[in-house]
């Protein structure tokens, strides 16, 4: 088993607690998102994400949620406002959810950057990861 499948199922949520979920298995991708929309809607530079399949993914509470963009709502918690998940009609069968927001974020690390030529031009992420804009 991988390093990584040995790490689910796991668990995350928001920075109160109030909203908690778990991962029953491992992330079909993993990546940094770059765009201007997911940078706004979390305030960073940049943000970690991890594609699972919505089968594998259940709330304890349901977070609010927030239609962002045509076809894309983002989720968060109505107390402390964590952003924790990205869902879009292009991948209806995936829930993308903060890296940041998990216990054990080591679990997913990055293998991609997208959105790359939205990038913040002074963040230097050396790393030898597949670009894609």
């Amino acid at each position: 088993m991988s390093e990584q499948a040995s790490a689910f199922p796991q668990s995350g949520g928001c920075l109160c607690g109030r909203i908690r979920y778990r991962l029953l298995a491992p992330p079909i991708w993993t990546g940094y998102c770059h765009c201007t929309s997911c940078r706004r809607s979390t305030g960073t530079v940049g943000v970690a994400y991890a594609g699972f399949h919505n089968r594998d993914v259940e709330f304890d509470k349901e977070p609010a949620t927030f239609n962002s963009s045509p076809g894309v709502r983002r989720s968060f918690c109505p107390t402390c406002g964590t952003p924790m998940v990205y869902r879009s009609t292009r991948w209806p069968d995936e829930t993308h959810i903060l890296v940041g927001s998990m216990d054990n974020p080591e679990a997913c690390p990055p293998a991609n950057h997208f959105h790359a030529s939205e990038q913040v031009s002074w963040l230097r992420l050396e790393d030898s990861l597949p670009r894609h804009n």
